[in-house]
């Protein structure tokens, strides 16, 4: 698997990213592939079948469904935890991390949560039909952009089983079929997931093969559905650096790309003591495992003598290793490990965090230009010149001002159950909701009007 991430949407031949081989596709190559058959394509076939019944629907069908989900998840819950431990056994007996066996567990709390955010996504306004923009021109016609479902949904994502249920509550709201290809580590959950939700669609008299397990556990099947140009309308990844790095280059499809997550908290020299600390610590320990856990500390230099000391104490009691730069590692000797480029670049997905004091808001600006992922960074300050200053030149899909940097969610920001946190600058950024799951069509309505 290859390490990194681009930040670039590819859409084929149109896009302004498009490797050799993609140019080199044709509508022809893309026939020949809906005429290919395997389980990977014959199910992409099915849920585009699916979503040619999906698109038109009411409003009240689609939530009908997810209603019916909701309820489900709830009713099954002892048979979805009883398959969730069976990969819960094999990634502890493999000596899978903490962090990685945490976002693969599912508990009745949790299982619970899930079906609350289905109940959330269903008494979130409709996308689609939604005029975006619309205008009588100056001959007459009637001009509407209005929004509509992409078709085919395929989500490639790791060990996050709750990514089943939201990608599926969300692209079933939009009106979209929905292709889930979880990771090996979660098949037994994800399966389990799945025959509920396809139960609970078709019991509410909606085509079952909207949603669907993509076939298989091997590499080859993702390498299917990648390679499934002309049945697959988009591909959205979540995971890791690799396989992010992984779709994006070798999909014919088009992709969004959702992004790693080393996300930054500056405390600037004017920042109130107290609030520091507390939107630090939550920043990094409330759940250090997820994207929007902050990964690295800058600290002004003008008041680093008072905050280091509160800072190591409340961080080792939080659990957090600190790697640091010198004045750090000078600040609380035999507590901080040194810091070197590896750990500015890392999203660690732990209890650990880089540490560093810089000499003023530009040279924090600079470290976070060079090492973010583009994903959510925080300042820390009472003056509004600073904060106004760092928002304007911070470049990431969200940047926070006096609030933790775990705010970049979809629930959070009252979206409903995100469908990705996306760090390119093409059609999405940032948490991914329902609008960003549907395209637009321009309808033009005349009455017998022809272009002279």
């Amino acid at each position: 698997m290859l390490t990194g991430a681009s930040r670039s949407v590819k859409y084929g031949m149109a896009g302004a990213r498009a490797p050799v081989r993609l140019r080199a596709m044709t509508s022809a190559s893309d026939a020949t592939q809906t005429a290919q058959s395997s389980p990977v394509l014959d199910t992409a076939r099915r849920a585009r079948e699916a979503a040619a019944v999906l698109a038109p629907l009411p409003r009240t069908a689609r939530d009908g469904a997810l209603l019916a989900v909701a309820d489900a998840l709830v009713a099954r819950t002892e048979e979805i935890v009883a398959a969730n431990a069976e990969d819960i056994a094999k990634a502890r007996a493999a000596g899978t991390s903490d962090s990685i066996v945490d976002r693969l567990t599912l508990t009745p709390e949790r299982i619970a949560a899930i079906a609350a955010d289905v109940r959330h996504v269903v008494a979130l306004p409709d996308p689609v039909g939604e005029v975006v923009r619309g205008s009588t021109l100056p001959n007459g016609l009637d001009l509407r952009q209005v929004r509509v479902p992409l078709g085919v949904v395929g989500i490639i994502y790791e060990a996050r089983p709750n990514v089943t249920v939201d990608a599926a509550a969300l692209c079933l709201k939009s009106g979209n079929a929905v292709l889930l290809r979880g990771s090996s580590s979660a098949y037994a959950s994800n399966t389990a997931l799945v025959a509920v939700l396809r139960d609970a669609v078709a019991g509410a008299g909606l085509p079952a093969d909207a949603v669907q397990l993509v076939p298989g556990q091997s590499r080859e099947s993702v390498k299917e559905l990648m390679r499934a140009r002309g049945l697959v309308d988009v591909l959205i990844p979540r995971g890791g650096a690799s396989l992010i790095r992984t779709v994006v280059e070798e999909s014919t499809v088009p992709v969004i790309e959702t992004g790693t997550g080393n996300c930054h908290v500056y405390v600037d020299k004017d920042a109130d003591i107290e609030t520091a600390l507390k939107i630090l610590i939550n920043s990094k320990a409330q759940r250090p495992s997820v994207c929007n856990a902050a990964e690295t500390v800058l600290v002004h230099a003008g008041i680093a003598d008072t905050f280091l000391p509160r800072a190591l104490a409340a961080l080792t009691e939080a659990g957090v290793m600190v790697h640091g730069d010198e004045t750090w590692q000078k600040a609380g000797p035999g507590m901080v490990a040194p810091a070197t480029d590896e750990d500015w670049a890392t999203e660690y997905l732990s209890y650990d965090i880089a540490a560093a004091v810089v000499p003023d808001l530009d040279a924090a600006v600079a470290h976070i230009r060079r090492w973010s992922s583009g994903h959510t960074e925080a300042i820390v300050t009472t003056s509004q010149a600073a904060a106004r200053r760092f928002t304007q030149l911070v470049d990431s899909t969200t940047v926070a001002v006096n609030a933790s940097t775990r705010f970049t969610d979809g629930s959070q920001f009252g979206f409903g159950a995100e469908i990705g946190i996306s760090t390119q600058k093409l059609h999405a950024r940032g948490p991914m909701g329902l609008p960003e799951l549907t395209s637009t069509k321009y309808i033009v309505t005349g009455d017998g009007h022809v272009r002279g």
